[in-house]
């Protein structure tokens, strides 16, 4: 049985990831847009849509209005930081041993 915070996880990774370059290196937030995908002046302008196709992660609705997507921005902060913390912790124990 997973625990609320493994669910916690589970969800952020799929929200973020939606967003995030594939291993085809195209983002599932832009579909089939091949201008979105390819163009190197707008493959990195990353629309936050008003709701998701549930199979493909396209955007569809509203992009100019955040809403409850503006929280993947924070969901990706945090998964930023903590994998850089994870990755100073052993550097610092090693540090304190000395």
């Amino acid at each position: 049985m997973k625990t609320l915070w493994d669910v916690a996880g589970e969800l952020s990774r799929r929200m973020t990831n939606i967003f995030l370059r594939d291993q085809k290196d195209h983002r599932p937030v832009f579909g089939n847009l091949e201008k979105f995908q390819t163009d190197p002046h707008w493959r990195n302008l990353v629309l936050f849509h008003e709701y998701f196709d549930g199979d493909s992660g396209n955007g569809v609705g509203a992009s100019h209005q955040t809403g409850w997507t503006g929280l993947v921005t924070k969901l990706m902060q945090q998964s930023g930081e903590s994998r850089e913390q994870k990755k100073t912790e052993p550097a610092l124990a090693a540090v304190g041993a000395e």
